[in-house]
């Protein structure tokens, strides 16, 4: 989901909360400033504290050459440096580490030595933003001047040769801004960049093929550069695993999916954050869908006891459980049914590699809570695999897959097959047990949150977030299974649990919904407060026009929700137009009744202008709605309306996009391309925000 800026006033607001930092981030556009997430360095402090933040002094230590830095929101970026590292070392002796963004300060990268190298895989968030550990580091290099340790000539970086890889998506109107702009930031400083700045596409789903065809031209330049030499490679582990035969799970030292020591010692404290979840009660369930089949959920949830609240607009993040049927999975091909509940310590090899989970722990909790086994498996990944296959059928058919990119694309990834799955299909009945463990926790990626728009206001109650999410369930055509949403089928099961199913069972997919050692009781969830920009205008007598197809309307029930109290109070409220879509009003028409409610508080300040896709002759969606009200639209806008769009990015916002575009040039006389200029202006000038996703 993207955030998005904030108006004048509330960026007035927060720059004043953040003494010190920097205005804006592009020249010429006003950008929503993101809040890093700084709370792991206070969760973590003891076992932080003494470690130095400069780069150069750790590569020094640990006698490195190359480091692998990342900015990632939802470990894809962090995925590949890892690759890259171990690519880099096993193909061509580099002596390299993977390091957090926000791990290290950067005053002195004018002294980093000419004999190493930096590389920089960075994501793009939201409309051009960094992701939330890349912020202070993005704000050092490209906002402003910044202040290096030592060189203060025009070229301070002369010295650092760096490796630079993008992250983004075509979707968005600032497709790969990041490593554009830093990028940008580093040749002007003097730095000289080894091989081309790589870019990925998500928007086009050819993420995983733009890395794979980058990297191969970047590694050519940069052995030149380096002077290494290429080498066969082998499977070198970043971590070994020690089987633990003195604790069992019942230890009350084995982590059996705690996200830290707090937790495991019962005793969880604040700040809650990307790194502590706060374990919270869901007060109300209710499905929204009147249809058999389909599910949608409205979920409260209840931060009371926490230092945790929200603002209007802002995500919840939810912190998932892998099903355990594709646990299950898992251990039956790798043949580690007999030890999955062996209590294991994983360490790094290397001074420098993070284990990401504690430990001691066991292998279930690690597959269960731990990693992405649901996740779509790389090509790379398949190709590292091929070596420990069960048969020669098997190793031949893993390295064709590993080699053939549509090979690959027309078995594995337009069947959404997890690796499991991969493996059960290649050798059929046999089991993958000469794979290590290892190579599974570190291929694979590290589990994340999931990101939901929060449904409610904040004026309403700033301690109960609502959430509305479609539970995924969608058969593919050639696909051996059905594809089922990991975090929303666990909902579904936290959903019935509530409603009294003793065993809920969404989907036959059988969640651990209780939690490591019972602390989710069935009835809570792993949470945290994302800070948006996606915001209501701090003046609500400016009107607004809302675009929520679907799920989309999640923020927009908060919105309206918000305006109705305002009205209540006697506040002036301006004019506020909500398009929602879905496919029959009888079915999937999201908080029917609600509306009305809101409507009666509102009065001629509301307009709901609903699309019903599958009750016509002809599909009908938002997009054909907004060209017909576009007489009403383009006054609003030249009110000075803020424009929102909440939804699938790929093909409701752009048709929306084009659509507005279409529209102001027509009512205003323009040709068609002016309009779609003007509407590059709305979104320079923070009045036209998108909350979207793939």
């Amino acid at each position: 989901m993207a955030d998005l800026p904030l108006d004048t006033l509330d960026l007035v607001v927060l720059l004043l909360l953040l003494v010190g930092t920097a205005a804006y981030f592009t020249k010429g556009s006003v950008w929503g400033k993101k809040q890093p997430d700084n709370t792991y360095k206070a969760i973590g402090a003891a076992s932080k504290a003494g470690k130095s933040r400069n780069l150069i002094e750790k590569m020094d230590e640990s006698d490195k050459n190359m480091v692998i830095l990342y900015g990632s929101q939802t470990g894809t970026a962090e995925d590949y440096a890892s690759r890259l590292a171990k690519e880099g070392h096993a193909r061509f002796g580099l002596k390299t580490m993977v390091a957090d963004l926000e791990d290290y300060d950067y005053e002195n990268l004018d002294t980093f030595p000419s004999d190493k190298v930096i590389v920089f895989v960075l994501a793009t968030y939201g409309e051009g933003e960094p992701t939330d550990n890349a912020v202070e580091f993005y704000e050092f290099i490209y906002n402003g001047e910044p202040a290096f340790s030592e060189d203060t000539s025009e070229k301070p970086l002369s010295n650092l040769k760096y490796v630079a890889f993008g992250l983004g998506n075509n979707t968005y109107e600032h497709y790969n801004a990041m490593v554009r702009r830093v990028n940008e930031a580093l040749t002007k400083l003097g730095a000289q960049r080894i091989g081309p700045a790589g870019e990925g596409d998500d928007g086009a789903g050819t993420m995983e093929e733009d890395f794979l065809s980058w990297k191969e031209t970047m590694w050519a330049e940069l052995k030149e550069v380096m002077g290494v030499e290429e080498r066969e490679s082998a499977y070198e582990p970043v971590f070994s695993i020690t089987e633990c035969s003195d604790l069992t799970p019942d230890d009350d030292t084995v982590y059996l999916g705690e996200p830290n020591k707090n937790h495991l010692e019962g005793h969880s404290v604040g700040p809650y954050n990307s790194h502590n979840p706060f374990i919270a009660p869901i007060k109300l369930s209710k499905e929204l869908f009147t249809v058999k089949g389909r599910n949608c959920l409205h979920m409260d949830i209840d931060l009371s006891g926490s230092n945790l609240t929200y603002t209007t607009g802002d995500h919840l993040a939810v912190w998932p459980t892998n099903a355990g049927v594709e646990v299950d999975r898992l251990f039956k091909v790798l043949g580690m049914e007999d030890k999955r509940h062996n209590v294991i310590d994983v360490k790094g090899l290397d001074s420098t590699s993070k284990v990401p989970f504690p430990t001691p722990t066991t292998y279930d909790a690690i597959v269960r809570y731990h990693i992405e086994i649901c996740a779509p498996v790389s090509r790379q990944y398949i190709a590292s695999l091929a070596t420990f296959a069960p048969t020669d059928a098997a190793k031949e058919q893993m390295t064709k897959l590993g080699g053939d990119k549509d090979y690959f694309s027309e078995f594995i990834s337009q069947r959404y097959l997890n690796i499991a799955q991969v493996l059960e299909i290649v050798a059929p009945g046999q089991t993958w047990s000469d794979i290590p463990f290892s190579i599974i926790i570190e291929g694979l990626n590290h589990i994340r949150p999931r990101y939901y728009s929060i449904s409610s206001s904040s004026m309403a109650n700033n301690k109960v977030p609502s959430i509305t999410a479609v539970v995924e369930s969608i058969s593919l055509p050639g696909a051996p299974h059905v594809l089922k949403g990991v975090t929303t089928n666990y909902l579904l099961a936290l959903k019935q649990k509530q409603h009294g199913d003793p065993e809920p069972d969404p989907h036959g997919l059988t969640y651990a919904i209780s939690g490591p050692r019972n602390k989710y009781d069935g009835v809570h969830i792993p949470v945290h407060i994302r800070s948006s920009n996606f915001r209501l205008p701090s003046d609500p007598s400016k009107p607004i026009i809302m675009i929520g197809p679907g799920t989309g309307v999640a923020p927009f029930r908060g919105f309206v929700q918000e305006r109705a109290a305002l009205a209540e109070k006697g506040e002036s409220v301006g004019k506020t137009v909500l398009f929602f879509g879905c496919r029959k009003s009888s079915e999937d028409f999201l908080y029917q009744d609600e509306w009305k409610e809101y409507a009666a508080k509102l009065g001629d300040a509301f307009s709901l202008i609903t699309a019903f896709s599958r009750e016509g002759p002809e599909k009908v969606y938002v997009q054909h709605r907004l060209a017909e009200n576009a007489k009403e639209v383009n006054e609003l806008i030249k009110q000075g309306a803020y424009f929102y769009v909440c939804g699938d990015a790929a093909h409701m916002a752009r048709e929306v996009n084009t659509t507005l575009g279409k529209i102001l040039a027509s009512e205003r006389g323009l040709p068609e391309e002016q309009g779609h200029e003007l509407v590059k202006r709305l979104r320079s000038s923070n009045l036209y925000q998108e909350d979207v996703w793939s």
